[in-house]
């Protein structure tokens, strides 16, 4: 027995909807126009067969005044793309039909229909003129046959007018559909793209929240390992439990910070998780970090000067003391002195980390990371400058320029 297999169907609009589209639709770009209008050429065309046979008597057509009367519809098949070309040819048609004093009224809906698809596809301007243009004709042509009938095309004249601006009431609202829907899907591109936005600033929040967080735990990490490993190495006969002992708490420690600040950051990434990030990273972890590089070799000498920082000031802040302290403590060489300033001034933080190594060795690959590139970054996020570049004595400098009003 074959399972049945589940169809997707997709729903027909409602016959309401429908008519409503076809209204809100440019009929030069709606579909089967060439099908459709052919159609309605045969219906307009059995519509004055039968008022040229019913409608008055005495008018009735004959051999000739069918054949201009049926050949009058003929154009209207292609009213959509020529409009003022098919009321041209509906016009020299229709005039000796009129001449030859046959029913008049019979070809009047599909003169009709002609005016109304140059009002409604042509500029106001064109419309008024063509409607100018076809009443002094046909009257000009009545007065030639029988001048009441004149006076009669003259008084329902007003039929034509209203044929005319039925149809450019319908080309304005046309228009003001297809604005109301393009600034709505430009309204939606708009949403698609701030998303997109919004998205690709979150990931690269996170990718340097990441280099940060793992560059300095693994750095510090290797140089406190490094450490332990010289002192077991160093004389076995006589091991210092203590030392041992300390750089293997100095290990753990940075292991449990690192744990924490990885997790509060992931913490972002998992699905359902709220949308707040927890409590910022701020000045007062300063003295954290330059602790941690004493604990790694370094001598840090730490100054803070500043008083009511802005939160987004004070993380970008943490954040590149923190990759310059990682960068010193890497490349700098064996215990490297190394000054870190904070101070407010002028309505800016200013922020200064020096150090006095010897750079990185040749060939080590420093430089080719994305810590200077992150820095740079975080300094841009709330406005601020940075510049780093080797010490003209020696060593390296990192300096930055954070404006305290990019964070409010």
């Amino acid at each position: 027995m074959n399972p049945v297999q589940p169809t997707m169907t997709a729903e027909r609009p409602r016959p309401g909807e429908r008519i409503m589209a076809a209204i809100n639709r440019d009929p030069r770009t709606a579909p089967h126009g060439t099908r459709n209008d052919a159609l309605l050429a045969a219906g307009l065309a059995a519509v004055a067969v039968c008022l040229g046979l019913f409608g008055d008597a005495g008018r009735r057509p004959d051999a000739l005044g069918w054949a201009l009367l049926l050949g009058a519809h003929v154009p209207l098949v292609w009213r959509r793309r020529r409009p003022l070309l098919v009321l041209a040819a509906m016009v020299a048609l229709i005039m000796p039909y009129h001449a030859m004093d046959n029913n008049h009224f019979a070809p009047t809906p599909a003169a009709y229909v002609a005016l109304y698809t140059i009002a409604v596809t042509s500029r106001p301007l064109r419309t008024i003129l063509t409607g100018v243009i076809v009443v002094t004709f046909a009257t000009s042509v009545m007065l030639t046959v029988n001048t009441h009938q004149a006076v009669e095309l003259l008084r329902v004249s007003g039929w034509i007018i209203a044929v005319l601006f039925f149809g450019v009431d319908v080309r304005y609202y046309r228009q003001y559909v297809a604005s109301i829907v393009e600034r709505a899907e430009r309204a939606e591109r708009t949403r698609e793209e701030e998303a997109r936005r919004r998205v690709a600033e979150e990931r690269l929040r996170i990718a340097r929240d990441l280099h940060d967080l793992l560059a300095h735990s693994i750095t510090l990490i290797g140089v406190q390992t490094s450490v332990a490993a010289h002192v077991l190495a160093a004389d076995p006969g006589r091991l210092d439990r203590a030392a041992v002992a300390e750089a293997l708490d100095d290990i753990a420690e940075t292991c449990r910070t690192a744990r924490g600040e990885l997790r509060t950051t992931l913490e972002v990434l998992r699905e359902g998780a709220p949308e707040a990030r927890g409590p910022l990273p701020a000045l007062h972890g300063v003295a954290d970090l330059a602790q941690t590089a004493r604990l790694a070799g370094a001598k840090v000498e730490l100054s803070v000067r500043a008083d009511d920082v802005p939160p987004a000031v004070g993380a970008a802040a943490y954040r590149i003391v923190q990759e310059a302290l990682t960068n010193a403590v890497r490349h700098a060489g064996p215990e490297p002195a190394v000054g870190v300033d904070l101070r407010t001034e002028d309505g800016a933080l200013r922020l200064s980390v020096t150090d006095d190594g010897t750079g990185a060795a040749p060939g080590t690959g420093a430089g080719a990371g994305f810590g200077l590139v992150g820095m740079r970054e975080r300094a841009r996020s709330v406005g601020g400058t940075l510049d780093a570049g080797p010490r003209s004595g020696g060593g390296f400098e990192v300096t930055a320029l954070l404006p305290l009003e990019g964070g409010r």
